[in-house]
């Protein structure tokens, strides 16, 4: 029996929750001796049942990781766990571990300090007690290589990609609006302001700039939403579902990604499922994410920015061109082919059985 820890049924979709969910449906396809195990207080459900997930304890959050879920896994004869999400039980041993990047230690004003305390106490111990390390990047692969002092063969990349639901719209490419689309958490990481700066100084001052996420409780979130309100073209749309977030990446004139720094990025990618044309930072992993099909600007040069949306605003050759390498781009990654990055160690697990 091989276990996944599913407590990503328990969270909001980030990034980090959308790896975890895909990459078990795709395990479930490939490996049946798979069992997935969950707390209590799960809120995808459709999605737990699909997976055929276990709830078990009573306990939530880390609390369950920490003590329940070991104490099931003891009581299975400690099978091999799987951990997605970030964190794991890090007193188990018979584990293999997913990191996906080291913000926490790159920009630690977007987290508390309890947040910090607590990641940079148990990420370590998780590495060393792990039979091995995935993450969703070569980029990321060496940040953690670096910061954790670790071997390059001790990490494994297994890349995100993007899920099945985003496909343009029909007629999305023909039945464009006159709006840039953005969309992350809030933080300041993701430079958000930064993009409503260059916004404010496009020569298009017709064009708008929908945002999508949620603000968290940091000051660079009140100072952003405060240069939201100030500008009537600037539309906030918090969380919205994955249908609405296709329509809306299907309609968009550009898609625009300013983050300083990202392990992986996958919204680029939703958008390039979608027929939008993309332009991004040049900075972490968004050139290895997205190779020749986007067009670079510096996130800090709020001129650039500005400069690089005019330029695909006002060229739809350069738009057209974006498109198709968009989705050629997409075809390299996939949610099975980074599954399968498991299986030496999953069929290894079971030759030992």
């Amino acid at each position: 029996m091989i276990v996944v820890n599913a407590r990503f049924l328990s969270q909001e979709i980030t990034g980090v929750q959308r790896y975890g969910m895909e990459i078990s449906r795709a395990l479930k396809k490939q490996n049946t001796l798979i069992q997935f195990v969950c707390p209590k207080n799960i809120i995808h459900k459709s999605l737990a049942e699909e997976l055929g997930a276990i709830q078990i304890g009573n306990m939530t959050g880390h609390l369950w990781e920490q003590i329940e879920l070991p104490a099931y896994l003891k009581s299975k004869k400690n099978p091999l766990l799987i951990n997605l999400a970030n964190t794991a039980p890090i007193l188990y041993r018979n584990k293999i571990s997913t990191i996906h990047d080291v913000a926490f230690e790159k920009f630690p004003k977007n987290y508390s300090w309890r947040f910090r305390l607590a990641y940079k106490k148990i990420i370590p111990i998780i590495i060393k007690s792990s039979k091995k390390i995935f993450t969703v990047s070569e980029f990321s692969k060496k940040e953690i290589c670096t910061l954790y002092n670790i071997p390059p063969q001790s990490v494994e990349v297994a890349p995100n990609a993007a899920s099945s639901i985003f496909i343009r719209n029909k007629g999305g490419n023909l039945n464009k609006k006159n709006y840039i689309l953005s969309t992350s958490s809030l933080t300041y990481q993701k430079n958000f302001i930064g993009l409503i700066n260059a916004f404010s100084i496009l020569q298009d001052q017709e064009c708008e700039l929908y945002l999508v996420g949620s603000l968290n409780g940091n000051f660079a979130s009140k100072e952003l939403l405060n240069k939201i309100t100030s500008n009537s073209r600037i539309k906030f749309l918090g969380r919205v579902t994955d249908s609405e977030l296709v329509a809306l990446y299907s309609e968009a004139r550009a898609f625009v990604f300013p983050s300083f720094y990202e392990g992986f990025g996958i919204p680029p990618l939703e958008a390039q499922a979608c027929g939008c044309p993309v332009i991004c930072s040049n900075t972490a992993s968004l050139p290895e994410v997205c190779d020749d099909s986007a067009l670079y600007f510096d996130p800090y040069n709020i001129k650039d920015i500005a400069k690089k949306i005019d330029l695909l605003l006002s060229d739809q050759t350069i738009s057209n061109e974006l498109i198709v390498k968009g989705y050629d781009n997409i075809k390299r990654f996939s949610w099975e082919d980074s599954a399968v990055k498991f299986s030496p160690l999953i069929n290894t697990h079971n030759t030992k059985l």
